[in-house]
């Protein structure tokens, strides 16, 4: 799991609150981390890995190609299966060492390699999760922007600046403060390991804080942009908002669920450390309460790489398509090709098959201002081809004959 307490335990001179609840059932809390962090990192790849299915779906009607914002969630992603990696390597070698843990303690401080393990591992979980907190605050200003501003691809060179440089500087900063003077006589204090669980933690409140303001404003554009300028608001158009709310409440909802025990058991923690004693027997309920929170952190941290997949694209399924990349470029060179000619000759049929806007918009893009509205709805679209995806061709599929309908009969109107 992802706790700066597995780093303050690096230290030999650890103080006794880490000492309390890391050495409490080690082999147990490896085990139940090991799952945890085995079935996420398996499943979560067989999330994100391409669909027959879904993908023939998406064949049928050709879509543009994906944005920043999809690419954001796929680096999520990413980070998440990185960061499960390491809490694998990590219990792992705990499990099957289990005298590597015991050689990290003042007495034998003559082997460095437990140590330099320890802290590494530490840090590899600390950076990617990190990471990951600070691309899902990204993701969330990046569809707010788009809303807003109509805000293009070229936004992710600054948020891997962003992203990475925060996430690198933070983790080395908060480790070079925990282990000063040295790794192997940490200096002692509270006030010492404060600046390393900041470090930590801000992100993590920034995205509990922050993202939800900025998908409440987002989801309140996006309705805007669907009412159009003439202020009609059908069915489609509403269930449309409806999935997208419902899409920002599964992001923060697997986010709330995976880290807020996080805080819960630092919380605590942190009280036992302010006390003088510990073990006394009427900080129980407190001992009790910061043991449960520590296995639930290590059972849902590794978590989170599966169920933001379920957040970001739904239940994808087995049916992984392997030659997905020689067929979407096929696609796109068929895009490029007959796209250009059908808008030459509908311009109706057109624009619906460039962008990912609703059916009835079509007429609406012909009039000027439909672009930004179809770009912020397809945004938000992105990267969910097997949920929110879903929506847009479901509708397109059943209203497609109207649509050509209406372009034939436009056609025929010109002509006359």
């Amino acid at each position: 799991m992802a706790s700066p307490r597995m780093e303050t335990f690096c230290c030999p001179n650890r103080d006794a609150a880490t000492e309390f609840v890391v050495t409490f059932q080690p082999v147990l809390f490896g085990a139940l981390s090991l799952g945890s962090a085995a079935l996420s990192l398996l499943f979560a790849i067989l999330q994100i890995l391409p669909k027959r299915k879904g993908y023939r779906r998406l064949g049928q009607y050709p879509l543009p190609r994906p944005a920043s914002s999809s690419r954001i969630l796929f680096i999520i992603s990413i980070c998440d299966i990185l960061g499960c990696t390491g809490v694998i390597v990590r219990s792992s070698v705990w499990l099957g060492l289990p005298n590597i843990v015991d050689h990290i303690s003042v007495v034998n401080n003559t082997d460095v390699w437990p140590e330099v393990f320890c802290v590494g591992s530490a840090m590899w979980i600390q950076l990617f999760f990190s990471a990951s907190f600070w691309w899902t605050f990204c993701y969330a200003v990046d569809v707010f922007l788009v809303v807003k501003t109509s805000a293009g691809i070229s936004t992710i060179i600054l948020y891997h600046m962003i992203t990475w440089g925060l996430a690198v500087l933070l983790c080395v900063e908060g480790v070079a403060m925990l282990y000063y003077p040295s790794i192997s006589d940490c200096e002692q204090g509270l006030q010492h390991a404060i600046p390393h669980y900041v470090t930590t933690y801000a992100p993590m409140l920034l995205v509990l804080i922050a993202n939800p303001v900025f998908f409440n404003r987002t989801v309140s554009t996006v309705t805007s942009l669907l009412k159009g300028r003439q202020g009609i608001y059908t069915e489609n158009e509403r269930r449309l908002a409806n999935e997208i709310k419902i899409r920002f409440f599964k992001i923060m909802l697997v986010f709330f669920i995976c880290w807020v025990p996080n805080i819960i058991n630092e919380s605590l923690l942190f009280y036992l450390e302010m006390q003088t004693d510990i073990s006394d027997n009427s900080l129980r309920n407190i001992r009790n309460t910061a043991l449960i929170t520590w296995f639930i952190m290590g059972i849902l941290n590794p978590m989170q790489a599966f169920l933001n997949t379920l957040a970001f694209h739904g239940w994808t399924g087995f049916d992984i398509d392997f030659s997905l990349q020689q067929r979407r470029e096929l696609v796109w060179d068929s895009v490029s090709t007959s796209a250009a000619n059908m808008t030459s000759h509908n311009p109706v049929v057109g624009t619906t098959l460039l962008y990912q806007s609703h059916v009835q918009e079509s007429q609406k893009n012909m009039m000027g201002n439909g672009q930004q509205h179809s770009d912020a709805i397809s945004v938000l679209s992105e990267g969910s081809e097997s949920s929110t995806v879903e929506i847009h061709i479901s509708s397109e599929l059943q209203d497609y004959e109207d649509v050509d309908a209406d372009g034939e009969s436009l056609e025929n109107s010109v002509r006359h």
